[in-house]
C-alpha cells in the first residue's frame, strides 16, 4: 500500500507531533512539528523536515548548525496522529548542544540536570 501523507491525523494547525529517536541506541532525541509537506519532505529527502511554529516554516534538521538528522525509518502510531523517525544523529539533537532534549528529570519534586552540554 502506498502511504500518503494526508491520511494521519493533523490538529488544528495542521500539525502532527513527531518523536525523534536514535535508531542504534533507541535514545529519544527530541519532539517537534510536521505538517504534511514535511513529511513528504522528508521521505522524499531523507532529512528529516519539521515544521517550526515559532518561525512560520519549514525547519530542515541540521541545516544551520550541521546537527542533522537523517531518517532510517518513520512509523506512524495506531491513531495515525503521532509519528516516530528513526534517526542517525549527528552531533546533539537539542539546541543547547546536548544529546536530548529530554536532559531534565523530575526527581522528588526538583527538577535535575541529568545531562551535560556536549564539548565543541
Amino acid at each position: 500500500m502506498t502511504f500518503d501523507p494526508a491520511t494521519l491525523r493533523y490538529d488544528a494547525a495542521g500539525l502532527i507531533p513527531a518523536i525523534a529517536q536514535d535508531a542504534e541506541t533507541g535514545e529519544i532525541l527530541m519532539m517537534a512539528w510536521m505538517s504534511s509537506e514535511a513529511v513528504a519532505r522528508t521521505l522524499e529527502t531523507g532529512r528529516v523536515t519539521y515544521w517550526s511554529r515559532s518561525r512560520q516554516s519549514f525547519w530542515i534538521k541540521g541545516e544551520t548548525s550541521g546537527h542533522v538528522q537523517e531518517l532510517v525509518e518513520m512509523r506512524v502510531d495506531c491513531d495515525r496522529d503521532c509519528l516516530l523517525v528513526l534517526i542517525r544523529q549527528t552531533g546533539p539533537a537539542c539546541h543547547t548542544n546536548r544529546r536530548s532534549c529530554f536532559y531534565t528529570a523530575l526527581r522528588d519534586g526538583e527538577e535535575v540536570e541529568i545531562m551535560a552540554p556536549m564539548a565543541e
